[in-house]
């Protein structure tokens, strides 16, 4: 038979938030015992409310003073509201009344990690390893303290250590692959996994993780074999069917991209990222109706997403419809003034119309933010040749040759121009220096300026280092 003093053990720890409510409402003191004042301040904490669940900390602080639930409870809000002394204050207290209790320990040591105290932190956490039965979350925290540090070796040790506890901790799986990322040690993050897998070939995170790696270093193939035994293992894995279709696009197959994309809308909301991936895999089938239409969804879901008013304005453009088109490039310009992408292709829009000084400004703009665009800086200087502005031209090529020293097609450009300038010592030594670049690319020089095709002295040069 139980006393009176247990009725809230097994009570509905709503009725005891009622029965707390009205006690406020009416200024009145209810007693409640430790057990019902633990789920009253869960209840808040779980509804985000740190503010209330600190008044009722109070509360049972003051019917319970010997209890350090309370106090460890008090240094979890102050620590949520960014009150750490009176949080550090508070594990004080509770360690005076329970010195065995592992969650002091830990708290503590996230704290002192988030204000740089390394070294007590550390000290704090190996004091909770020794308490408590959870070592895997212990060796978690350890390896974020160091992830904060910076020092991505440690974290993984630690990593390493916490999975060894728990070889379900889906956290540290996650966490070890950004930290082998960070270090773009991809190889052996794919041996840890597969060494993973051996021992546990239903973590549908390890398969998953596996496949990012993969992906990383370009092995597609592997990367989709992986995504889909993690999508076997948990059929509503939205991030996996996502991933794969982005390694179908890497691998050109975009119609089963589109078929993969569209499987995530039956285990998420579809969010404006996918819709866009959709639109850009239509776009690469020519099928600009329904890439057009994607492209659509997306910048209705999420009006700030760039590439999607970019990806309308790619179909428009490809359909000739080069005013319109400008207007959505504008729109994506709007959101990300630093793409060169969306530069480069106002650039040729401008040009299109007609728009030529618009056009140029366009394109400085575009070498300016990615100077290795070799593409860019041809049109550039394609743009200013047609003006006959052959100085202007020569002196893009020149610049363009500074920033990308090995590209044989700036060479063979400049050869061009120069021959066009009446420079002809200068063009033949720059065509000395386009054919020792590549040989093979000579044609490039005959398809700018066919003239050139029937000049004996340059056909003599590129014959000798055709052999």
């Amino acid at each position: 038979m139980e006393d009176d003093f247990d009725f809230e053990f097994s009570e509905d720890p709503k009725f005891s938030v009622e029965r707390y409510e009205e006690m406020i409402r009416n200024e009145d003191q209810y007693f409640f015992d430790a057990q019902a004042f633990e789920g009253i301040i869960d209840y808040y904490m779980e509804k985000n409310d740190p503010v209330k669940a600190l008044q009722v900390v109070d509360y049972a602080v003051s019917q319970h003073p010997f209890a350090a639930i309370f106090y460890i409870k008090q240094a979890q809000l102050y620590s949520i509201t960014n009150q750490l002394d009176q949080a550090l204050r508070a594990l004080d207290k509770a360690e005076l009344l329970e010195a065995s209790e592992p969650d002091i320990f830990l708290i503590r040591g996230g704290i002192l990690g988030t204000i740089d105290r390394y070294e007590e932190a550390i000290a704090n956490l190996e004091k909770a390893l020794s308490l408590a039965e959870n070592a895997d979350e212990i060796y978690l925290q350890m390896a974020m303290l160091f992830q904060n540090k910076g020092d991505y070796e440690q974290a993984i040790h630690y990593l390493k250590k916490s999975l060894e506890h728990n070889m379900e901790n889906q956290e540290a799986l996650y966490e070890l692959a950004f930290c082998y990322d960070v270090l773009d040690r991809q190889e052996e993050s794919i041996g840890f996994y597969l060494q993973y897998i051996d021992n546990e070939p239903y973590s549908y995170a390890a398969w998953y993780n596996l496949g990012n790696a993969y992906h990383k270093l370009s092995l597609y193939e592997k990367a989709i074999d992986a995504y889909d035994y993690a999508i076997l293992i948990k059929e509503n894995f939205a991030s996996a069917y996502f991933n794969k279709g982005n390694a179908l696009v890497n691998l050109d197959r975009y119609a089963d991209a589109i078929a993969v994309y569209k499987q995530t809308f039956e285990y998420e909301p579809p969010s404006a990222e996918t819709y866009c991936a959709i639109g850009e895999c239509y776009e690469k089938l020519e099928q600009m109706d329904e890439a057009r239409s994607y492209y659509k969804k997306a910048v209705k879901l999420d009006p700030k997403l760039g590439d999607g008013w970019f990806g309308i304005g790619v179909t428009l453009d490809y359909e000739e419809r080069y005013f319109e088109s400008l207007h959505f490039y504008k729109k994506a310009l709007g959101i990300d003034d630093q793409n060169p992408e969306y530069w480069f292709a106002i650039a040729d829009a401008r040009y299109k119309l007609k728009q030529i000084k618009e056009a140029e400004a366009a394109y400085e703009r575009v070498v300016e933010l990615n100077p290795l665009d070799i593409e860019a800086w041809l049109d550039y200087s394609s743009v200013l040749y047609e003006q006959e502005k052959l100085s202007g031209a020569i002196e893009v090529i020149s610049d363009a040759i500074k920033h990308n020293p090995d590209a044989a097609e700036l060479y063979y450009r400049m050869v061009a121009y120069l021959f066009a300038f009446g420079k002809y010592t200068e063009a033949l030594h720059f065509l000395e220096l386009a054919l020792t670049a590549d040989p093979e690319k000579y044609h490039i020089l005959f398809e700018y300026l066919p003239q050139l095709q029937d000049n004996k002295v340059i056909l003599e040069i590129i014959n000798k280092f055709a052999h």
